[in-house]
């Protein structure tokens, strides 16, 4: 089976690298601080292409990084096993997928691939050996072991190997769960055969990718921990040697001959303004740009400024739970018919000028506008926008969550009133950035003006957050036997949900149980983070949305509709098209249900070096980036 495209609406000619986590505080355009004009690129070294990256390196060990800086080093060195290109299609780097079924996938390697001496060719029973006695044994502890969890994997011959899901997964390519970096059967055998997981994290030639062969554009040169991580050019680079006719095909003419710089580096700058520092003195080639900073940046004429789409969701998160609804007795946020009133009462074409001076694209469901399974215009009821903003509109349904309510809530003139008779004051938590300050004050306005809502705006990390008001450590826990199997809920675990009794029998840090499981800290909306809606992967998103009890429910959302039924239906699906008609589904019903308040995707603003060749403003940007050049 082919990846046949068989989504519906918006424009979907783009794709990306996984985001890896659930949360963000911000995706790369959300930069603040400034510095200095006079970039000069006549200075600049153009053989060398440099980027940064905003955390520690932890390690360069392939089998053991889970950071997405160590993760941007190590793809100096080592191609991933495919990516999807600019116009969204599946492009085999090291290796080809493809399945009939979408249970039973063959992995095909790229003839030519080596390791270095001694090790000698890339073979599928290198690839099997790494998955079978590392990825799939406790002792290693191998960051994707859950990805190879219940896969079976045959090989087939030299370069093609079988693996079969315990269940059929049409977006398997799309989860990246096999990517798997290639690593010499020989270099893992004395720590297999020792179940040395040590030896294995440390390992020399892992640590230092001193096994890569012609595997990658560039070889490691020097490791500077905390500093820079620096590479040569790699002269036998598999891509820039493809023939187009060989049996495998080039992947594009782009990298005949790449990479076409003779040294890359990647600078850890953890610090926003010396980011772009580095980047005005031209010690990096890209860096993101504040949007308050792009006009500058424009009229200084030595750089190009791109807009590249994102699939972090800038949102308001509502608190569903006990501790939520700090404003009297209830907890409107329950109400489906509230929840629609704060989305209808803000202005979303407005917050995006004012927040992110018009670089961002509205939210009006759980996917980017650009995403495959994003469904047409036309079926989503777009709260925020048109007929579906405004005062009037706002407070119709903000009535009937009143009417819904045990309790006297209504207006009384222009304000909002509780039981008590007094005007309805809430919290909104938000990041310590620029960006997040004017989303704040935009939502605190808009929600005076059309709900007659006070909003007191409060600043804070995203590490204090999640640790005083989302993560429940001390939690009911389910009782279990020694094999693990489940033998009683505690009744703080069970819970009435839609006329059904729903037990947490795997309560998490993030969903801790019902609603009457809480944080230590009471709060009401925050902006402090931005959400990932897995374009690429959308069932990814069953972590919030499949039931009351999924995995990351630290709002505590009970969807009003069967989301569980849709979930299933969906991981069921026989095609593309036939997946596609489901999310279609389920995606119409978050956009009506709003489990958090949608507002926009906002854009990398990037600015590169003038002459750069290779950029696209697309999803996609980067899946070549051994092949960019200046021209």
């Amino acid at each position: 089976m082919r990846r046949e495209r068989g989504g519906v609406g918006a424009d979907r000619g783009v794709g990306r690298r996984r985001y890896l986590s659930t949360l963000s505080g911000g995706a790369a355009a959300a930069l603040a601080g400034c510095s200095s004009l006079g970039f000069g690129a006549a200075d600049a070294d153009t053989a060398t292409y440099a980027t940064a990256v905003t955390e520690p390196i932890e390690t360069l060990n392939p089998i053991y990084n889970a950071g997405n800086a160590g993760g941007n080093a190590i793809a100096r060195v080592i191609d991933p096993g495919y990516a999807f290109d600019g116009d969204d299609e599946f492009v085999p780097l090291l290796y080809d997928l493809s399945s009939d079924d979408g249970r039973e996938w063959t992995l095909r390697l790229r003839d030519g691939l080596r390791f270095s001496d001694p090790y000698g060719p890339v073979t599928a029973d290198d690839l099997a050996y790494l998955v079978r006695e590392v990825h799939q044994r406790d002792w290693a502890a191998s960051p994707a072991a859950a990805h190879w969890r219940g896969v079976s994997v045959e090989v087939v011959d030299d370069r093609s190997l079988r693996a079969r899901l315990p269940r059929p997964r049409l977006l398997w390519p799309e989860s990246y769960e096999p990517l798997v970096y290639p690593v010499p059967r020989a270099l893992l055998e004395p720590h297999v055969e020792a179940r040395d997981a040590d030896g294995l994290r440390t390992d020399r030639t892992l640590a230092e990718l001193g096994f890569v062969g012609n595997l990658g554009p560039y070889v490691l040169d020097e490791w500077r921990p905390g500093e820079v991580v620096r590479f040569t050019r790699n002269d036998h680079y598999y891509l820039g040697a493809v023939d187009a006719d060989s049996p495998d095909g080039a992947v594009s003419s782009a990298f005949d001959g790449a990479p076409h710089f003779d040294a890359a580096a990647v600078r850890v700058l953890p610090d926003r303004a010396a980011r772009l520092d580095a980047f005005d003195a031209g010690a990096i080639d890209s860096a993101a740009i504040p949007p308050d900073r792009v006009g500058a940046y424009r009229d200084d004429g030595e750089v190009t400024i791109d807009r590249v789409p994102q699939a972090h969701a800038e949102r308001i998160a509502v608190n569903m739970r006990d501790n939520g609804w700090t404003a009297g007795p209830g907890n409107l946020f329950r109400h489906r018919p509230f929840r629609q009133a704060l989305s209808a009462a803000i202005d979303t074409g407005a917050l995006i000028e004012s927040a992110f001076d018009g670089a961002a694209s509205p939210q009006f469901t759980w996917q980017p506008p650009f995403g495959e399974f994003h469904p047409p215009e036309d079926a989503l009821p777009r709260y925020g926008s048109g007929d579906r903003h405004g005062r009037g509109y706002a407070r119709d349904l903000a009535r009937r969550a009143f009417d819904r309510s045990t309790h006297d809530y209504e207006f009384d003139g222009d304000d909002m009133v509780g039981p008590d008779g007094d005007r309805i004051s809430l919290g909104l938590y938000r990041r310590d950035d620029a960006e997040s300050r004017r989303v704040a004050a935009f939502v605190a306005d808009e929600l005076d003006a059309n709900l007659g809502i006070d909003v007191t705006v409060e600043g804070t990390t995203r590490e204090r957050f999640a640790s005083t008001h989302y993560a429940v450590d001390d939690r009911p826990r389910p009782e279990r036997d020694a094999d693990g199997d489940l033998v009683d809920v505690p009744g703080a675990l069970i819970d009435d949900v839609r006329g059904e009794r729903v037990a947490w029998t795997r309560p998490t840090a993030v969903n801790p149980g019902p609603r009457s499981v809480t944080a230590e800290g009471t709060w009401d909306m925050e902006v402090v983070f931005r959400s990932n809606t897995h374009p690429r992967n959308p069932l990814a998103v069953a972590a919030r949305f499949d039931g009351a009890s999924a995995p990351y429910n630290a709002v505590g959302y009970y969807p009003e509709f069967d989301a569980a039924a849709l979930f299933d239906r969906a991981r069921g699906a026989s095609d593309r098209a036939a997946l596609a008609a489901t999310l279609t589904e389920l995606f119409t019903a978050l956009a009506r249900a709003q489990p958090y308040v949608m507002l926009a995707f906002p854009d990398a603003t990037i600015g590169y070096r003038t002459g750069l060749s290779g950029p696209i403003e697309r999803f996609s940007n980067g899946w070549n980036r051994a092949a960019w050049r200046y021209e």
